[in-house]
């Protein structure tokens, strides 16, 4: 079955996994799951991930869950997608929201790449919401 929305796949198959308190998803590769996957981590959303290249079924991104110690919560409360294949949402960058008032983070796809909110304020420029996390 092909994947119509990859990206809206990607934030399901994070979120299924939580709902289910696995430790590690797989999910299939792409460039720009790659740049999400990276915004993720530097954001502190998840422990690592792994880049692997599965034999047969192409390459494969490896994320490694975070969770709360003590009450053992996910560390994302909140995966949403914004922009869909259906109705793209394009922004310029005053238009950029501000998801819980800063405390989340918008993934944004700009010309200069994949990014958050705050880092494409500082860059100066726009683009394509394509999901918020928090």
């Amino acid at each position: 079955m092909a994947v119509t929305d990859p990206i809206a796949d990607f934030l399901t198959r994070i979120r299924n996994a939580q709902q289910a308190n696995h430790r590690v998803v797989e999910i299939p590769a792409s460039r720009v799951k790659k740049e999400m996957t990276k915004v993720l981590y530097d954001q502190g959303y998840i422990l690592k991930y792994k880049f692997d290249q599965e034999t047969g079924k192409g390459e494969v991104i490896k994320i490694a869950l975070k969770y709360d110690t003590v009450t053992k919560r996910p560390a994302i409360t909140e995966l949403g997608r914004i922009s869909r294949p259906g109705l793209r949402k394009y922004v310029k960058v005053d238009e950029l929201p501000r998801i819980i008032n800063g405390l989340g983070i918008a993934i944004v796809s700009t010309n200069k790449g994949i990014m958050t909110d705050k880092q494409a304020r500082t860059a100066n420029c726009g683009g394509e919401l394509l999901c918020y996390v928090y």
